[in-house]
């Protein structure tokens, strides 16, 4: 049987030299690290991208225990930034051009049981020779070892990869067994489906094995009872794959599978034959200080924000395959997925070319089982045509996977459709008048074709969580308009805004401090107004939402008041008082937004002039005439409160595969009926006892009255305890168990 151990803890040095692989036992300058890693914490804004881009170094000793003894033995890396060479016992074993794709290392020939010397050289440079590099790139790619390592020991013929495909009529799945051998055999191969540890079907079959690659496929026919994969109802399957010498097992691979349909047509998408518009954002996979290292519970926790917080059932992870953990989150939750291969305007040359497509093999050879990932990107983002490049990249996606089709990513008009399904950048989409390109002046073809919109929005209208009011309301409007528009064109399969959260970037772009200020959330994702169109569009029995947007002050807009006022909300009206006095009762606005599922409600009367006498607010809603929800404003609001929340009450001493575990911590200031003072820029500081630290500093400053933190676990067991501080105010204390 096969043998997995996670490779977490490792010594790293951030200066390599040919000297750390001669003299191993030469541990000067080198720290003690748990993957994932940042090669360079950095500050939250302000700061040079260059401070990252360099040669480090990563080593450990490697123990090769007696249970691998006479095995084939592999070490697999799931994501290294961005170019890696492996040594082991001084002697180099393997290479790697890419940082957002996984590869593996055989060091069969070189690893007999017991200790040996591995290193790792991990260039974070950007290359030109590497994708997405050569070019500027609006976003970081951050360096270090920022995915899993393992160690693998499996039998001399073994299961490489697996891929499942189901009929349209769900009553057959295709099991295809891609095995790796060294000898030529005789075998049987079973295989079994299973939901909730009960078995469905199973089959074993004799199947004869040479040397090299061998492609064997069983199918399990005349299933019954199958239950779809859907946004609501997300049902998983189990399929066990054995390889059977004797009465042994000798290998085995488990995949979660869902059993759907997807398909982008002229008239939109359908999932399951039933046609769904496409309600979604674009995720970069970055977070404050650490960049892309961050474990698993923070990559699901991005997934539940999008699907449960904003309601989202679609994600583009731009610009390039994500964590596993973050894909897998989505498959369990109903999450649909764009997913594409990295790369941002530019490309290079034929090496590159060569390196891109590459890309798109290990992508879909990684994620073809994947029942959330509705289409596979292959094109480089808002880059120019090339037509014998692009064939390269649908050629490899249609031969690897015939379930999904293909699409590329544009901001050029009458590009060439070598795709499935012409995936555009539409930044006029929610911008002042209010009108999205037609499709076939887009396309430049005289027929409709299936068409999405993958970005709107975003640099369009950068917002800050604590800009002026009126900016923020604008932001808002923009992200609904669009989708209002689109919502009301059936030839448009959804559209994916720019962007969910906010991301560093490189100095030519975002707003001089090094972020791009386009997400419907912030860095830390906490929520600005904009995030409230997405999150109002859920139905009520989810969750009733009533956001008003608005401070409730006088003076924070151009010309004073409030008006117009527009809510964001899912009742179906709205009450509204000042003071005592009931100023009315108001009802969504179907006919400015008739594409919207949920239109806000937009109140818009004199109910004050500047100098008036000013009271507060209550806004009552109500659902079938029954009041579900109430949100009031202070007429003097003043920072009373320091809240602070945790995301999760339990977390693991060793985390996911003997790393670390972590949680976000959120620290709200507020008055003292819980609104967030917006305008609040306190010096905060963050106490954390017991087996946990603070990713980043302890100490900061506010932004816009909320601030955040991740807590990560130090390998031991018990209770974290996190308060937070300013001059003025001290939270509550919360607990953390750790088990």
């Amino acid at each position: 049987m096969r043998t997995v151990l996670p490779l977490s803890h490792w010594y790293y040095h951030e200066n390599y030299s040919e000297n750390h692989i001669s003299d191993f036992e030469d541990m000067n300058g080198f720290s003690s690290i748990i993957i994932p890693h940042a090669n360079k914490v950095t500050p939250f804004s302000n700061f040079d991208e260059k401070m990252y881009q360099f040669v480090s170094c990563y080593k450990r000793k490697l123990e090769i225990p007696e249970v691998m003894d006479g095995k084939r033995i592999f070490i697999d890396f799931e994501g290294v930034m961005t170019y890696t060479e492996v040594y082991l016992d001084g002697k180099i074993v393997g290479s790697h051009k890419g940082g957002y794709t996984p590869f593996t290392v055989e060091i069969t020939s070189a690893a007999t049981t017991g200790e040996h010397e591995l290193v790792l050289k991990v260039d974070s440079t950007e290359r030109s020779d590497i994708p997405p590099f050569g070019f500027v790139i609006d976003y970081l790619c951050y360096g270090g070892v920022y995915r899993e390592v393992y160690l693998r020991a499996v039998e001399d013929t073994f299961i490489e990869n697996t891929k499942l495909e189901h009929d349209e009529e769900l009553d057959a799945l295709d099991i295809k067994v891609f095995i790796n051998s060294i000898v030529r055999k005789k075998m049987k191969l079973q295989v079994s489906l299973s939901k909730d540890n009960e078995v469905i079907e199973r089959m074993k079959l004799e199947i004869e094995v040479n040397e090299g690659k061998n492609l064997k496929t069983v199918a399990l026919k005349n299933l019954s009872g199958i239950e779809l994969w859907d946004l609501d109802h997300p049902v998983l399957y189990d399929v066990r794959v054995e390889l059977v010498e004797g009465k042994d097992i000798s290998d085995s691979a488990e995949i979660r599978y869902g059993f759907r349909t997807v398909q982008f047509r002229a008239d939109g998408f359908y999932l399951n034959n039933r046609n769904i518009k496409l309600m979604g954002l674009n995720r970069h996979q970055s977070f404050p200080y650490v960049g892309y290292a961050m474990p698993r519970r923070a990559q699901e926790k991005d997934a539940d924000i999008l699907k449960f917080d904003l309601g989202l059932n679609v994600v583009r992870t731009s610009h390039y395959p994500q964590s596993k953990h973050f894909l897998n989150r989505c498959d369990e939750i109903g999450l649909l997925v764009f997913e594409e291969i990295p790369g941002w305007q530019h490309i290079g040359d034929e090496a590159w070319q060569d390196v891109a497509v590459d890309n798109v093999r290990e992508m879909i050879e990684r994620d073809w089982n994947h029942p959330s990932i509705m289409i596979w990107g292959v094109r480089i983002n808002e880059s120019p045509d090339l037509h014998d490049f692009y064939k390269r990249t649908n050629d490899m996606a249609r031969r690897l996977d015939t379930t999904r089709q293909t699409g590329g990513v544009r901001f050029i008009e009458d590009s060439e459709l070598i795709e499935d399904v012409y995936t555009f950048n539409d930044f006029q989409a929610g911008f002042k008048e209010r009108r999205h390109r037609d499709q076939r002046a887009v396309t430049g073809l005289e027929k409709d074709v299936p068409f999405m919109i993958t970005e709107f929005a975003g640099h369009m209208h950068p917002t800050k969580r604590y800009d002026p009011e009126q900016w923020r309301v604008e932001h808002a409007n923009r992200h609904a308009y669009a989708h209002d528009e689109i919502g009301r064109d059936r030839r448009i399969a959804g559209a994916i805004g720019w962007c969910g959260f906010d991301y560093n970037t490189h100095y030519q772009f975002g707003s001089g401090d090094r972020i791009c200020y386009h997400g419907v959330m912030d860095m830390f994702r906490l929520p600005k107004y904009a995030s409230y169109v997405y999150s109002s569009q859920k139905d009520p029995s989810v969750e009733v939402v009533l956001e008003p947007l608005t401070n409730w002050t006088q003076g924070d807009r151009q010309e004073g008041g409030v008006m117009p006022l527009d809510i964001y909300t899912n009742c179906d009206s709205v009450k509204m008082f000042i003071g005592e006095k009931e100023i009315g009762e108001y009802k969504p606005a179907f006919k400015k937004f008739p594409g919207l599922k949920r239109p806000p409600i937009i109140i818009d009367e004199m109910i004050s002039t500047w100098g008036d006498f000013w009271n507060g607010a209550l806004f009552i809603g109500y659902i079938k005439g029954e009041e579900v929800i109430r949100r009031k404003f202070l007429k003097d609001p003043v920072p009373s409160r320091l809240i602070i929340q945790v995301d999760d009450r339990e977390l693991k001493a060793k985390g996911y595969d003997d790393s670390y575990d972590v949680t976000r911590v959120i620290v709200t200031l507020t008055d003292r009926i819980e609104n967030i003072s917006i305008y609040g820029f306190e010096r905060i500081s963050f106490n954390v006892e017991g087996p946990g630290t603070v990713i980043g500093p302890a100490e900061t400053v506010m932004t816009g009255g909320a601030i955040a933190f991740w807590v990560k676990t130090t390998g031991e067991s018990g209770v974290i305890t996190v308060s937070a501080e300013t001059p003025y105010l001290i939270s509550d204390q919360v607990c953390i168990e750790v088990i």
